[in-house]
């Protein structure tokens, strides 16, 4: 039998003690994989489900037939799977910050870490983000400048609660006016909030991009046995 509780990985990086760990979830009978940063959970294998609906929520107005994606925030994956889910998508660029979390997937320490490093169009980029979207050379380091069909992020609690006090501009109307230079014509910007809607977001989105909507994801909560809502946020850039 597999040990209850087992600390898979930790380090210390410039925003805090990180760790992996995997622990098993007698209620339920599953194993449940968690990246905790200092006290803080940053991610569970429990909760998914809104994850998966910042992808099938970001592309599913696109119809081309090779599409060009970023996603900001690798965690455990699972934004990044279900990217790769739509036969449509042609490149992942998958961008996060901490070298550790691309080492688990590389390394398979985590569920879905062998079949994204093993996916050729997915590609690991260990960088700042919010960086290079305020920057003109952007997500790609092999193609300085080039834009993409879909931007979607993954990485601060919501636009309110951040992980890092410096992530703050990205989210100002002049950070999400530089973020635009790295989508196509008519491409798309999703992010990821743990909160429920909020309309100024919404609005600052709206004075930005050609077109900003907040989207409510509400699944099962199998701890509190009860409903949980969080949040997608889309826009387009104008065309």
């Amino acid at each position: 039998m597999a040990a209850m509780f087992e600390e898979l990985d930790y380090r210390e990086t410039p925003i805090g003690a990180l760790s992996l760990r995997r622990r098993r979830e007698l209620r339920l009978g599953v194993d449940v994989f968690e990246i905790k940063l200092g006290d803080e959970f940053l991610m569970s294998s429990l909760f998914t489900a809104s994850e998966i609906a910042l992808a099938y929520l970001g592309l599913a107005g696109l119809s081309g037939p090779a599409l060009n994606v970023v996603v900001g925030g690798l965690g455990l994956g699972h934004t990044a799977k279900a990217v790769l889910a739509h036969g449509n998508v042609a490149s992942l660029i998958v961008v996060d910050a901490l070298e550790a979390v691309i080492d688990w997937h590389r390394r398979g320490l985590v569920p879905l870490g062998a079949e994204l490093s093993a996916d050729g169009r997915c590609r690991f980029v260990h960088g700042d983000f919010f960086a290079l979207a305020a920057s003109g050379e952007g997500f790609d380091p092999d193609a300085p400048g080039r834009q993409f069909d879909a931007v979607l992020v993954d990485i601060d609690h919501s636009p309110e609660a951040l992980l890092d006090e410096a992530n703050a501009a990205f989210y100002s109307e002049a950070g999400l006016a530089r973020l635009t230079a790295h989508l196509r014509p008519g491409g798309v910007f999703g992010l990821w909030s743990n909160d429920l809607p909020d309309l100024s977001f919404t609005e600052r989105l709206g004075r930005v991009f050609a077109d900003a909507r907040a989207e409510p994801v509400t699944f099962h909560n199998p701890l509190q046995d009860r409903p949980f809502t969080q949040t997608v946020y889309l826009a387009n850039r104008r065309a």
